[in-house]
């Protein structure tokens, strides 16, 4: 408990200090221009919100790779699914129908425009159901098949979206072209468009926040000893009388539930849902963010997720920049992202299996056997 009161007070004064800066220190006119560039090239506060829908994201996948120890390489889908549940039920996309609920768009506008904050539920329910059918056929097989046949899903459903302008007859995601401009997030005292950066942090932290205590809960719940038991002996944990395939379902369940939020969440962020975002790479690139924060560990994760996206969103291009200005280079930084990220692997596996910040019972089983090793070798 005081190791988790020491996590959120350090990330509340980081989140603290991120939104005062962007809310009024930046907006200041007396503010040094060498602050104000400063901030926006390694800190900008779009990058920071994407960063914190990819920590909504890797929580959702840390239940089902951290706790339960079943490697999902298709979790790009259900990103996908709650981004179009954002495009469906808060645009005018699907322009023969008319339907409000609790929204601030006017009357006469075309589309179905549900509130922001009841499309967050729903998104992530239709994400728990599509992951629940996903996995009912799927999750009996283990290890290497298992990652396979998600592959596969997560590969499919993208696809599905990237053509969904003549599906069946159907038009279900406009294609390539995607769904632009979707609802305004309302608050009490307006409505949150795509460049009010400083409450969408807020707004996107509290999302995190509930994720976080919701895998914290579960982790210290029977639900949550059964995925622990599940993901160090599945063979133990059947003979031991834990119900196999609805525990594991319900692994699924909650991380799609989460990545459906997510998906809300960043449809929200670019003002829109594109094809082309849900690709199989977002898979790996959340997969490395658990690996490095430390699977199972809720703290790590979202360390190593917040790590990584901004690297990718920001940091090596503002890093490129400082040592292009200073050598007379022109180096494309950016594009040795997936080197990085690769590299990132390659040596976690080798010195640090745990992660960055370790769950104490994986380190104590990734350990096991060091000292002994250790003697031998001294031998």
């Amino acid at each position: 408990m005081n190791s988790n009161r020491k996590w959120i007070i350090g990330y509340s004064i980081a989140v603290l200090i991120l939104f005062i800066t962007y809310q009024f220190l930046l907006p200041w006119e007396g503010l040094p221009s060498w602050i104000y560039d400063g901030v926006y090239r390694w800190m900008p506060p779009m990058t920071v919100n994407e960063c914190l829908v990819y920590v909504i994201m890797a929580l959702g996948l840390n239940i089902v790779v951290g706790y339960a120890g079943l490697l999902d390489l298709g979790y790009v889908a259900f990103w996908a699914i709650g981004g179009y549940c954002a495009g469906w039920f808060m645009s005018g996309f699907l322009y023969f129908i008319k339907f409000h609920l609790f929204t601030s768009v006017p009357a006469t506008d075309a589309g179905i425009h549900i509130n922001f904050w009841a499309v967050l539920p729903i998104g992530g329910l239709i994400c728990a159901i599509a992951g629940i059918l996903i996995g009912a056929p799927t999750l009996r097989l283990r290890s290497d098949y298992l990652a396979i046949v998600t592959l596969g899903f997560g590969e499919i459903i993208p696809q599905i979206f990237f053509n969904g302008e003549n599906f069946f007859g159907f038009n279900i995601s406009n294609g390539t072209k995607g769904i632009v401009v979707v609802d305004p997030i309302p608050i009490p005292s307006k409505n949150l468009g795509p460049f009010d950066y400083g409450f969408k942090l807020l707004i996107f932290v509290a999302l995190a926040a509930i994720m976080a205590f919701i895998s914290l809960r579960l982790r210290r719940g029977r639900l949550g000893r059964a995925w622990l038991a599940i993901r160090e002996d599945e063979l133990a944990a059947g003979m031991m009388g834990v119900p196999l395939m609805r525990t594991k379902l319900a692994s699924y369940a909650v991380g799609a539930f989460s990545g459906g939020v997510g998906g809300v969440a960043f449809a929200t962020h670019v003002n829109g849902v594109y094809a082309e975002r849900f690709s199989f790479t977002i898979s790996i690139f959340l997969l490395a963010m658990v690996v490095l924060g430390g699977m199972g560990n809720v703290w790590g994760v979202i360390l190593g997720a917040f790590i990584l996206s901004w690297v990718n969103g920001n940091g090596l291009v503002a890093l490129g920049e400082t040592v292009n200005g200073r050598l007379g280079t022109n180096i494309d930084f950016a594009s040795f992202t997936f080197l990085l990220f690769g590299m990132v692997l390659i040596l976690m596996m080798l010195f640090r299996r745990e992660g960055l910040v370790p769950e104490s019972r994986l380190k104590m089983v990734l350990h096991e056997g060091d000292d002994e090793d250790a003697k031998k070798g001294s031998r």
